[in-house]
């Protein structure tokens, strides 16, 4: 297990991308213990890194809403995927990780809740689209990449965002990745502190063009 303890959020109703972007970071910044979010999106969207150009990106994907994530990466279509992210505060062991460590260790326990999964043992060329292009400990079904994430670490700590698609997935994957991740789960719900922070984050950065279009 990576974690003792992990607590589960599953958003219930579906977000616009700015929304949910801000409630990845929100809980980044706020959370004193590891914490999983799982959510959906309420109009087909694709996230981008925070590096990426916000003019290739509308270009390459002219029907979904674009939103700039805070993490890097490249480009991910949402909308029928599997999206979670992972909050570890700053004093959490496994923030300690090295990139590739932590990348590595949560693709594992991914891995085992999806039949006939696998790790890449590679980095693939690059390419803007994220699932045109695995790279080392991305998971593959049958050599095609159905799963990636994108990583951003500071004084906050860590945030892991991914996304599952293109595969038939258990109804149940939200409860098996946490006990996949950790050996005692508790349920979470947002507190006032944390809407507060989604709410501050979205008039401030996600919904904004200035962040939008930085690049």
């Amino acid at each position: 297990m990576i974690f003792p303890k992990l607590s589960l959020l599953i958003h219930p109703e579906p977000r616009d991308a700015a929304s949910n972007m801000a409630a990845d970071e929100a809980l980044t910044r706020i959370v004193d213990a590891p914490v999983l979010r799982v959510y959906r999106w309420s109009v087909p969207a694709v996230s981008f890194g925070y590096f990426g150009v916000y003019a290739d990106v509308v270009a390459r994907w002219p029907h979904r809403e674009p939103v700039r994530r805070w993490t890097g990466g490249g480009e991910v279509p949402h909308g029928d995927d599997f999206t979670y992210a992972i909050a570890v505060p700053r004093g959490d062991p496994f923030a300690q990780h090295s990139v590739r460590e932590s990348y590595h260790l949560i693709h594992a326990a991914l891995a085992r809740c999806i039949p006939e999964a696998r790790l890449a043992t590679a980095d693939a060329t690059q390419n803007p689209a994220c699932f045109a292009r695995p790279v080392t400990s991305d998971l593959l079904v049958d050599g095609r990449k159905i799963a990636g994430a994108a990583q951003r670490r500071g004084r906050f700590g860590l945030l892991h965002q991914g996304s599952v698609q293109g595969v038939p997935l258990p109804e149940d994957l939200a409860e098996r990745l946490a006990a996949s991740l950790a050996s005692e789960i508790t349920e979470m719900h947002y507190t006032p502190a944390i809407q507060d922070e989604i709410t501050r984050l979205v008039a401030t950065r996600y919904g904004t063009e200035q962040w939008l279009k930085r690049r």
